[in-house]
């Protein structure tokens, strides 16, 4: 418990610190021309200015008596003490005047002989610290596309093998080119051996065993004779 009171205490500390920062620069000020002298003659109005700081928004009291007015004119009639070119004139006694716009604002006393005098003032004003800052202009430049991603490229398949057809059960066994024959199931077998044929006898070979025949006999007779 203790803790969360001291976090709480903490954040009203940082909250009121911001606040009171924020807050003498967002509230307009009201200035009075001369402050306790007025709007008159007889003061230096340069003096006055010393250390302060006009922004958009703050107002210039003028209090004045009976024989002096207020002009708002331009950097001519200020240098001039010119009343031909104001822009707005105030004669009431008590004058609030807004400051609206940034830049140099010019006041003079319209009565003869009291803007040369010194009786003029001219007030340089500047943005307010609560105005929202303007963003800056954004780039111009395009960012490149992205690329753009290859799909994934498929392996290739290789097409199947052709499977042989089976043998034809009706296919006769064919004869090979060595004799052979080869069976329905696919074996081979060797055909069995052919005796070789009897050498054919020739001429000479018949009279010789004739010749022998006969020799035969004829040791046969004598023996036994």
């Amino acid at each position: 418990m203790a803790t969360n009171g001291l976090s709480k205490m903490a954040t009203a500390t940082v909250l009121l610190v911001v606040i009171m920062s924020i807050v003498p620069t967002a509230v307009a000020v009201t200035y009075t021309v001369g402050d306790v002298n007025g709007w008159t003659t007889g003061v230096d109005y340069t003096v006055w200015l010393t250390g302060k700081k006009f922004r958009v928004g703050d107002i210039l009291e003028f209090k004045y008596g009976p024989t002096h007015s207020v002009d708002v004119t331009n950097k001519a009639g200020y240098d001039d003490c010119d009343s031909s070119l104001a822009v707005e004139n105030h004669s009431d006694g008590d004058n609030k005047i807004e400051l609206k716009t940034v830049g140099t604002k010019y006041f003079i006393c319209p009565t003869p002989g009291h803007c040369i005098s010194g009786m003029k003032l001219a007030v340089t004003v500047i943005a307010s610290t609560s105005s929202p800052a303007t963003p800056p202009p954004q780039s111009s430049v395009v960012p490149p596309p992205s690329p753009t991603p290859l799909p994934p490229s498929s392996p290739v398949v290789p097409p199947p093998s052709p499977t042989p057809p089976p043998p034809s059960p009706d296919t006769p066994d064919m004869p090979r080119s060595d004799g052979t024959h080869e069976a329905d199931s696919g074996s081979t077998t060797p055909p069995p051996p052919t005796p070789p044929p009897p050498p054919a006898s020739s001429g000479a070979s018949r009279g010789l065993m004739s010749y022998v025949a006969v020799a035969i006999s004829l040791v046969l007779a004598c023996m036994y004779a």
